[in-house]
């Protein structure tokens, strides 16, 4: 069995354009294997990755020692602690309690208005012109938008929160930013933080009933301590990123591969029943997450591997989405294999499954049922080809140029 390449191999742009060719190399060398430069054990296989992620033995702690984490970077460290996404049991499901009303299936269907209306809106505005970016004009506002309506956060905070979140983000999904990078990642979050809990002290605007601000500022009164409040505003600091982030990727992601595969668009176009199957197809197809971390809580055994206790274990969803063991041609965009039994890895897997998952399923299909059915012609433009962000845990486009007939 020949030694894999180092995982960090995928920040350059050219593997990022073909990342799913460079997975089944990983993969075919080896479905664990131990990488030297980024000192972990990387899992591509479905099997392994998808017994991994919900294991005892593998803790989702990603910092384990916040001294040992760069000083400036220690601020956002302490915050991601509290976060539901990188904590075990007990600490991981009382947290999850703490939110996860907002995103039952029957809450996020009572969105499905507000959602309609926001991308009928975008679209009314891009149709004359017969081109849009998705993502700054579609992919990123959107989401953006919904997350800020579940928190209840008023129009005029919503640039400020986005900009927040960005930095935030590109920390979460690379390891290796310089100083500055990881100083304004902390930053940002200190000053999501203080706006949060700005938000739910206002006296002069309550919040809308139903909402999740409504939700967390009953549940901060109701907190006796203030680690109580800090443990509230870090998940809903967490919601706010990851529930548009995250979708903004989808939603990029889905429309290139539409665009790539004209077929497919084709029989979605003739057959919107098929949505909720494509949605799931096209998750699998080009994960907008691609990595779970794991830290191993003692030594252990793994697919005949002996990891030693405080070993990081990463998962790479995106490569068990195109394991050929689990799904039969997994290059090709196939909307009937959904029903062939193969369960994708795009929410994750596990006790830490996507809390948003429902709502980044319900944006999803509304998003690509108005670009099919109200944009005719749409195409890629004839410009700059489309632009991969670097990131190891993020798959995501930073521009998509798109063209079509306008109306």
């Amino acid at each position: 069995m020949r030694t894999p390449s180092s995982l960090l191999s995928a920040f350059r742009p050219q593997v990022q354009e073909r990342l799913y060719e460079f997975y089944e190399e990983l993969r075919s060398a080896d479905d664990l294997f131990w990488d030297r430069r980024t000192g972990a054990w990387i899992a591509t296989g479905h099997a392994v990755v998808s017994s991994a992620a919900g294991a005892p033995g593998l803790s989702s702690v990603r910092y384990p020692d916040i001294e040992a984490v760069p000083e400036e970077l220690r601020p956002l460290a302490r915050v991601l602690s509290r976060q539901m996404l990188y904590n075990d049991v007990p600490d991981h499901p009382r947290l999850r309690a703490l939110i996860s009303r907002a995103f039952a299936p029957r809450a996020v269907a009572t969105l499905r208005a507000r959602i309609v209306e926001a991308v009928d809106r975008i679209i009314t505005r891009a149709a004359p012109t017969g081109r849009m970016d998705i993502v700054a004009d579609l992919a990123r506002p959107l989401p953006l938008t919904i997350i800020c309506d579940l928190l209840d956060v008023p129009e005029a905070d919503r640039a400020a929160v986005a900009a927040w979140s960005e930095p935030v983000a590109e920390a979460i999904g690379n390891s290796r930013l310089d100083a500055d990078r990881n100083r304004e990642a902390s930053q940002s979050m200190a000053e999501m933080l203080a706006y949060l809990r700005e938000l739910l002290a206002r006296q002069g605007t309550p919040p809308t009933p139903g909402t999740l601000r409504a939700t967390v500022t009953d549940q901060a009164g109701d907190s006796d301590s203030d680690q109580g409040l800090d443990e509230l505003l870090a998940n809903c600091a967490l919601l706010l990123i990851a529930g548009h982030e995250t979708t903004t990727h989808f939603i990029g992601n889905a429309t290139l591969a539409l665009l790539r595969n004209p077929d497919a668009a084709g029989q979605l176009r003739d057959r919107p029943d098929l949505m909720p199957a494509a949605v799931e197809e096209l998750l699998r197809y080009d994960a907008p997450v691609q990595l779970m971390l794991r830290r191993a809580r003692h030594d252990l055994d793994l697919a005949g591997r002996k990891i030693a206790e405080g070993q990081t274990v990463l998962l790479v969803g995106g490569a068990a989405n195109r394991d050929p063991a689990v799904f039969p041609d997994p290059h090709v965009l196939d909307f009937a294999r959904s029903n062939s039994g193969g369960r994708h890895m795009a929410f994750g897997h596990g006790p830490h499954f996507c809390l948003g998952a429902a709502l980044a399923r319900l944006e999803g299909e509304i998003v690509l049922e108005a670009l099919l059915s109200r944009l005719p012609g749409l195409r890629l433009a004839d410009t700059e080809p489309p632009q991969w962000q670097r990131s190891l845990n993020f798959r995501g486009l930073t521009r998509l140029e798109v063209a079509f007939t306008p109306a």
